[in-house]
Order: structure tokens, then sequence, then C-alpha cells
């Protein structure tokens, strides 16, 4: 049942971007970022859209928002698989933009699809004014030096570091690099409503973390073709991981109890919240 949410959503979302992507030609540069969007689960345009559900805000109003989480989340692959950073030729099983395109255009995707999160984030649909720029300065705080860019700055750090990060390093490092944008995301619909957002950081932050152990897990014993990109590269670049650090059964554990923490903060919301709880035992069953 689950699958059938999480695919129905990535569908609206996605048709939410063709249609954003629709009137601005054809140059190789909006061609990029047609293609990087294409794909992938989606949850974090998801979560906007649960969230939103729980304070009474439908998908038609919230789906700005949740089109932009992922425009951003696109531009953030697009700039990770540069050669400059991660140096990926692979991502959802297909070359990544600046292997089918160049460098230049990856770039500039990249930029674009940045600049067009926050474009949507300003859609009169999503609400009042003071929500909108509510929302917009949550997603500046999430995605930049505080948050995502700072999580990637001190993952390309730690690989010329003289020793492995530590567990709490890695934590610190993956909170912004992968946990800032689950967080905006799980938050933005209590944004829209005025409502606190707290209870939904609380299970963003578990959520987050959980995530990424589960990414590193597959790393170790995921299938390549399911996961569409290349995998063992943190092992065999010598980086600490939560696999390296804790144990593959350490790892699931720890992975395990993040699971009950993001249900536990969901206490608050009863049964409506049943399909993020669901979300967050997703995050650790997945195999891509």
């Amino acid at each position: 049942m689950f699958d059938k949410v999480l695919a129905a959503h990535a569908t609206a979302i996605g048709a939410a971007l063709t249609a954003a992507l629709a009137t601005r030609g054809d140059e190789p540069v909006v061609q990029a970022m047609r293609y990087a969007v294409a794909g992938g689960k989606r949850l974090r345009g998801f979560l906007v859209l649960e969230g939103a559900a729980l304070h009474g805000i439908g998908s038609g109003r919230a789906m700005p928002a949740a089109a932009a989480v992922e425009a951003l989340h696109a531009y953030s692959l697009v700039h990770d698989d540069l050669p400059c950073m991660d140096d990926d030729d692979l991502r959802r099983g297909q070359p990544t933009v600046h292997v089918k395109w160049d460098e230049a255009v990856a770039v500039l995707a990249g930029d674009a699809l940045q600049t067009l999160a926050f474009e949507l984030c300003c859609d009169p649909a999503l609400g009042p004014a003071e929500r909108r720029v509510a929302l917009v300065a949550a997603l500046a705080r999430a995605s930049g030096a505080e948050g995502m860019v700072l999580g990637q700055a001190l993952d390309i750090a730690a690989e010329s570091a003289p020793a492995p990060l530590t567990l709490p390093q890695i934590e610190r490092l993956q909170a912004g690099k992968t946990g800032a944008l689950i967080g905006f995301a799980a938050q933005a619909g209590p944004i829209l409503a005025g409502a606190d957002p707290a209870p939904l950081a609380d299970y963003a932050r578990a959520l987050g973390l959980a995530f990424q152990i589960a990414d590193d897990i597959l790393d170790v014993e995921g299938d390549p073709a399911a996961a569409g990109k290349r995998l063992n590269k943190d092992a065999g670049a010598g980086k600490a991981t939560f696999v390296s650090l804790l144990g593959l059964d350490g790892a699931k554990a720890r992975a395990a109890a993040l699971v009950a923490e993001a249900e536990a903060a969901l206490d608050p919301y009863g049964a409506a919240a049943g399909t993020l709880r669901d979300a967050a035992r997703f995050a650790i069953a997945r195999r891509n």
C-alpha cells in the first residue's frame, strides 16, 4: 500500500515539474534540467505533501513546495556527481548530466534548478505571502552553508583528512548533506499552515539519519543494478561510514532505533500520521 501512495505522489510531482519546465524553451541547459528531475523516489516531495495533509492542506495547494524541494534535490545531485565533487558517471541507472552533456551544462543546469526551487516557493497557490516568505527562508537555511552545502563541504574535506571521521563527525556531516533537506520537506506543511513544526522536525531528524545509514548499508549489500549507481565507493576510498564504524549489524540496529524514534515523534498526530510512519519503515527497508 505504501509503495502505491509513494508512486502516486511521485507521478503528481513529476507532472508539476514537467509543467514548470514546459515553457522554458529547448536549449541544452533546459534539456538537462528536464533530464535531471526525471525519475527517483521523490521522497522529499512526498514528505511535503503528507506533512501538509496532516495540517489540512491539500496536495493542490502544497504541490509547488513539493516540486520545489525535488528541484533543489535534483540540483544537488547534478553538482554532487561532478568530477570536482563525487565524480560519478551513473545516476538512477542513466549517465550523469555532465557525462550526457558536459561539465558547463551540468553546472548551469544545477544552478537553474536551484533558482527554480525558490521560484516555485513563491507560487501564490501556496497561500499568504508571509507563509511563502517563511518557506523560502526555511529552504535557504536547509540548502545553504548551514545545511546541505555544509554537509557536502565536510564530505569533500573528509577525503583528504589525516584520519577517518568519528561517529559524531559523520552524524554532523550527514545532518547537513542528507538530513537538512529532509527536515525542510517534513516541516513545509506546518510552515504553510502556520503550525508548530517541532514534531515533524523531530521526525525528520531521525528519518534523515536512518535514511543515510540505510544508504551506507546498501553501499555494502546492495545490487548496483537496483541502485542505479556505483556502489562501494566510500569503502574503496577508505572513508569512514556508519557501517565501518558500527559494523553491519550495529548499523542496522542503529537505523531500526532511529525509525522507532521517528515513529514516536508522530504520536501527537495519532492515526492520521500512518503514512509517515510507513515512510520511516520504508527508509531502511528499501533496496535502492
